[in-house]
């Protein structure tokens, strides 16, 4: 959470790999596919406002993303001819699409080195969808996560551990009539500081789908998914201009995959303050 009122940027750079073999079938766009080979190349351009540090005696953000992405899908999808004959084809989908804006609220509370922070975001099915299609950026349906995130900081040690959960509610596609279950995750990280400038520690979560999908389309039944992933990350704090900044790498190997692609993710974030309110007594 921000310590100051003002108003902060972040742009990060999403990469995603994943694959399942031919022995998993899954429901893509309204197509029951298997043998999926999938890369997600999305840039998420987010900006919160932070107007009151002193709201329930906590501090407020409000903000919003939009990510704009390049998905590049290979499947093989299963058909059934008039004679009742099952032929295999393949089929191979991209492109360049604005996704669906995501808008977020947080209140976070400080005491000592142990931060607390209540969150909120509700993905708004607005952007670009291609009904029928392999590759989307965008869900094109209502999704609403809430989650409680904790922080042990310690700046003379250097030391940051975090954790976050949460549940994320999904509503349906009405494209697809699909309705994805409700889905709980886990994050972790520990953090060590070796300078003022660099840090550098590891990361992970844990993904759970705890109810099954519904709806006409599908067509596999609840389908629920699993996944663990595990990385590391490492930060570089800089100033541009007057502004203090912070360049973010993170990578992670996927595991145990059930109902899901397994695979590699990487993020590359930057992020700033665009105006900061400070105290008056600070120099």
């Amino acid at each position: 959470m921000p310590p100051v009122e003002g108003v902060f940027f972040d742009n990060t750079i999403y990469i995603y790999g994943g694959s399942a073999n031919a022995e998993r079938e899954f429901v893509i766009g309204g197509n029951l596919v298997a043998d999926v080979d999938a890369t997600l190349m999305a840039d998420f351009v987010t900006v919160t406002l932070v107007p009151t540090t002193d709201l329930l005696g906590g501090t407020l953000a409000i903000g919003g993303s939009l990510p704009v992405g390049v998905t590049q899908v290979g499947v093989s999808a299963r058909v059934t001819g008039p004679g009742g004959g099952n032929v295999t084809v393949s089929r191979h989908d991209s492109a360049v699409l604005i996704g669906d804006p995501v808008v977020a609220g947080a209140l976070g509370w400080q005491a000592d080195k142990f931060h607390v922070q209540a969150s909120a975001t509700v993905n708004v099915p607005i952007g670009q969808y291609r009904d029928g299609e392999l590759a989307n950026v965008a869900f094109h349906r209502w999704i609403v996560d809430a989650s409680l995130a904790g922080t042990w900081n310690d700046p003379e040690v250097g030391w940051d551990l975090s954790a976050k959960a949460g549940l994320t509610f999904n509503g349906e596609n009405p494209a697809t009539d699909y309705r994805t279950g409700t889905e709980f995750h886990l994050e972790g990280s520990v953090e060590k500081a070796f300078s003022p400038a660099i840090s550098a520690g590891l990361q992970g979560y844990y993904f759970r789908q705890v109810t099954g999908d519904s709806g006409a389309g599908a067509t596999l039944g609840p389908f629920k998914g699993e996944v663990v992933g595990i990385g590391a990350t490492t930060a570089l704090n800089v100033t541009v201009g007057r502004m203090p900044a912070t360049l973010r790498v993170r990578a992670f190997k996927e595991f145990n995959a059930t109902n899901r692609l397994s695979g590699e993710a990487f993020f590359l974030s930057f992020t700033m303050p665009l105006q900061m309110n400070l105290p008056s007594e600070t120099p």
